[in-house]
């Protein structure tokens, strides 16, 4: 059985979303960021404290200290696409690569997703949570995000997906690190295809169940 180290608050939302698409039986250890903790006036080293990315047992899977982190039988591997790309293969399906091109494919558009897009996305979903919004910080991040998204909207448009037409575990990735920017709806309004597209990744019932554990868990 695969086991999942992280909570639903991190980047393990893509791999708990891509765990429940491929129908993958699957364990969940929780593990909390030392900088969340911190924030919330928890000490990361005490005695007491809750498995998290300093603690030297979660440190002894993974040296980087970075969730979320699988243990597949003993084959220990860490980074969300990564993790979601080996995942989508061990299962075989529509999700997975059917050839080399799709899986280059399916890595470009990952890989593009997390350099080209995450960053700005992430100054968006913190602004929004923000009690007083950086004006200025939001509208650099929308002013970064307009070419990327340019970009997946004309593949949307004249492929029909981002890779092969149809949902693959590329998809998952990049509709997570889009969600970020979400707040900014302009974007989205602005491209039409990316926020249909969008709007169907997230009604998916794999999403929608992964959504449902994020809002119940206590960290």
């Amino acid at each position: 059985m695969i086991t999942l180290y992280g909570i639903a608050h991190s980047r393990a939302t893509r791999t708990i979303w891509a765990l429940e698409e491929l129908g993958l039986a699957w364990r969940h250890v929780p593990v909390i960021q030392a900088p969340r903790m911190r924030r919330m006036g928890r000490d990361p080293l005490a005695a007491d404290a809750a498995l998290n990315t300093v603690s030297p047992a979660f440190l002894r899977l993974s040296p980087a200290g970075a969730i979320p982190v699988i243990d597949d039988d003993g084959f220990v591997l860490g980074e969300s696409l990564a993790i979601n790309l080996y995942l989508a293969e061990k299962a075989g399906g529509p999700l997975a690569p059917s050839d080399a091109i799709e899986r280059a494919r399916m890595t470009e558009v990952s890989l593009y997703a997390a350099t080209w897009i995450e960053d700005a996305a992430l100054v968006i979903d913190k602004n929004a949570e923000a009690a007083s919004p950086d004006a200025a910080a939001l509208a650099a991040a929308a002013a970064k995000l307009a070419r990327p998204l340019d970009v997946l909207e004309g593949r949307l448009a004249a492929e029909g997906g981002l890779v092969g037409g149809r949902f693959t575990i590329a998809d998952v990735g990049v509709a997570e690190i889009l969600r970020y920017a979400r707040p900014a709806t302009a974007l989205f309004d602005a491209r039409p295809h990316l926020k249909a597209w969008l709007a169907a990744c997230q009604s998916r019932p794999a999403f929608q169940k992964m959504w449902a554990l994020r809002e119940a868990e206590v960290i």
